[in-house]
Protein backbone atom coordinates (compact mmCIF):
# COMPACT_ATOMS: atom_id res chain seq x y z
CA UNK A 1 0.00 0.00 0.00
CA UNK A 2 0.95 3.30 -0.94
CA UNK A 3 0.77 6.54 1.50
CA UNK A 4 -1.07 7.96 -1.70
CA UNK A 5 -3.51 5.66 -1.11
CA UNK A 6 -3.76 5.53 2.77
CA UNK A 7 -4.14 9.42 2.78
CA UNK A 8 -7.01 8.85 0.19
CA UNK A 9 -8.54 5.91 2.96
CA UNK A 10 -8.20 9.06 5.95
CA UNK A 11 -9.54 11.54 3.68
CA UNK A 12 -12.49 9.50 3.23
CA UNK A 13 -12.61 8.35 6.66
CA UNK A 14 -13.37 11.89 7.76
CA UNK A 15 -16.16 11.62 4.88
CA UNK A 16 -14.56 13.83 1.98
CA UNK A 17 -15.90 13.31 -1.43
CA UNK A 18 -13.10 11.77 -4.04
CA UNK A 19 -13.46 13.93 -6.96
CA UNK A 20 -10.45 12.16 -9.04
CA UNK A 21 -7.72 10.19 -9.25
CA UNK A 22 -5.50 10.32 -11.35
CA UNK A 23 -2.76 8.33 -12.44
CA UNK A 24 0.48 7.79 -14.84
CA UNK A 25 2.64 4.92 -14.47
CA UNK A 26 3.74 4.19 -11.22
CA UNK A 27 5.71 7.58 -10.50
CA UNK A 28 2.83 9.98 -10.81
CA UNK A 29 -0.86 10.19 -9.05
CA UNK A 30 -2.44 12.64 -8.39
CA UNK A 31 -5.63 12.38 -6.23
CA UNK A 32 -8.32 15.31 -5.27
CA UNK A 33 -10.54 15.20 -2.57
CA UNK A 34 -13.08 17.91 -0.86
CA UNK A 35 -14.81 17.99 2.50
CA UNK A 36 -18.40 18.03 2.60
CA UNK A 37 -20.26 20.99 1.96
CA UNK A 38 -17.27 23.15 1.16
CA UNK A 39 -15.89 24.81 -2.36
CA UNK A 40 -12.42 24.01 -1.62
CA UNK A 41 -10.51 21.07 -2.67
CA UNK A 42 -7.16 19.71 -2.02
CA UNK A 43 -4.91 17.99 -3.72
CA UNK A 44 -2.33 15.14 -3.00
CA UNK A 45 0.25 12.36 -4.62
CA UNK A 46 3.03 11.30 -5.75
CA UNK A 47 5.37 12.96 -8.18
CA UNK A 48 3.50 16.16 -8.38
CA UNK A 49 5.85 18.24 -6.74
CA UNK A 50 8.96 18.33 -8.46
CA UNK A 51 10.97 20.08 -5.27
CA UNK A 52 10.10 16.58 -2.86
CA UNK A 53 9.07 12.81 -3.59
CA UNK A 54 6.40 11.31 -2.87
CA UNK A 55 3.34 12.24 -0.57
CA UNK A 56 3.66 16.16 0.31
CA UNK A 57 3.10 16.35 4.61
CA UNK A 58 2.34 20.08 4.36
CA UNK A 59 -0.73 20.47 7.11
CA UNK A 60 -4.31 20.98 5.30
CA UNK A 61 -6.36 23.67 6.63
CA UNK A 62 -10.19 23.79 5.87
CA UNK A 63 -12.01 27.02 6.38
CA UNK A 64 -15.56 26.51 7.67
CA UNK A 65 -18.96 29.11 7.71
CA UNK A 66 -20.16 27.30 10.95
CA UNK A 67 -18.20 25.70 13.29
CA UNK A 68 -20.98 24.30 15.19
CA UNK A 69 -20.18 20.45 15.67
CA UNK A 70 -17.40 20.54 13.26
CA UNK A 71 -14.09 19.82 14.87
CA UNK A 72 -15.95 17.12 17.40
CA UNK A 73 -16.96 15.28 14.35
CA UNK A 74 -13.27 15.29 12.74
CA UNK A 75 -11.86 14.41 16.11
CA UNK A 76 -14.26 11.65 16.04
CA UNK A 77 -12.87 10.61 12.62
CA UNK A 78 -9.11 10.75 13.77
CA UNK A 79 -8.18 14.37 12.47
CA UNK A 80 -5.78 16.42 14.29
CA UNK A 81 -7.98 19.66 15.09
CA UNK A 82 -6.42 23.06 15.73
CA UNK A 83 -8.01 25.89 17.90
CA UNK A 84 -10.01 28.28 15.64
CA UNK A 85 -7.98 30.84 14.04
CA UNK A 86 -7.50 33.94 11.35
CA UNK A 87 -4.74 35.79 9.27
CA UNK A 88 -4.85 39.57 9.63
CA UNK A 89 -4.98 40.04 5.70
CA UNK A 90 -3.01 38.33 2.64
CA UNK A 91 0.53 36.72 3.82
CA UNK A 92 -0.39 38.68 7.76
CA UNK A 93 -0.06 37.53 10.75
CA UNK A 94 -1.90 34.57 12.28
CA UNK A 95 -3.81 35.53 15.08
CA UNK A 96 -5.95 33.24 17.79
CA UNK A 97 -9.70 33.03 17.05
CA UNK A 98 -12.17 33.60 14.54
CA UNK A 99 -11.81 36.47 12.34
CA UNK A 100 -14.23 39.10 13.99
CA UNK A 101 -15.62 40.47 10.75
CA UNK A 102 -16.83 36.48 10.11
Amino acid sequence: MSDVDRAKRFYESLGWRLDADFAAGDSWRVVQMTPPGSPCSIHFGKGVDQGSAGLSQEPVSRGVRHRSGTPRELISRGADVSEAFHFTGFGGARVPGPDPER
